[in-house]
């Protein structure tokens, strides 16, 4: 099995209620052991047009599945959940990203993993920072916390 971390985020309809709906639609798909699920963390919105705020969490689990099968249940829970992708970036009721698949490295059309922005999106590494934070970034070669400290310091010089 390999460990995954997941992030979610949602800032349309009952923000809740849609994290809680997707974390019960991945616990019920096989091949998927749950491990850790964060608190949730209201963030304002990057990119994209105005939009409300969102409400993002991690999630940990084991898995057999491979990357790209993550990804196909994923997005097969986003439409189940009314995800419309139409606008880049855009409000949206449900976003589940694979973060990390173990220290493997996925670069293709489809997926890239570790994500490419993690380490500069405060609302990927505070939840993880929180259930996971000396899993080491397969690139950067530092813990989640260690680039979440780092990303916070940045933050603050601005």
């Amino acid at each position: 099995m390999v460990h995954v971390c997941v992030s979610l985020g949602s800032n349309i309809g009952d923000r809740t209620g849609n994290l809680l709906t997707a974390y019960n639609h991945i616990m019920v798909i096989k091949g998927i052991q749950p491990l850790k699920f964060s608190r949730f963390y209201e963030t304002a919105p990057i990119g994209g047009p105005p939009q409300p705020m969102y409400l993002n969490a991690a999630l940990s689990v084991q898995t057999t599945l491979l990357p790209h099968q993550l990804l196909e249940q994923f997005q097969r829970i986003e439409t189940l959940m009314g995800r419309v992708r139409t606008v880049k970036w855009g409000p949206r009721p449900i976003d589940i990203d694979i973060i990390l698949y173990g220290d493997e490295i996925v670069n293709d059309e489809r997926l890239k993993i570790p994500h490419p922005l993690m380490h500069s999106r405060i609302f990927v590494l505070e939840p993880m920072a929180e259930i996971e934070p000396d899993i080491i970034h397969p690139v950067f070669q530092k813990t989640i916390l260690q680039l979440y400290k780092e990303l916070r310091t940045k933050m603050k010089e601005v």
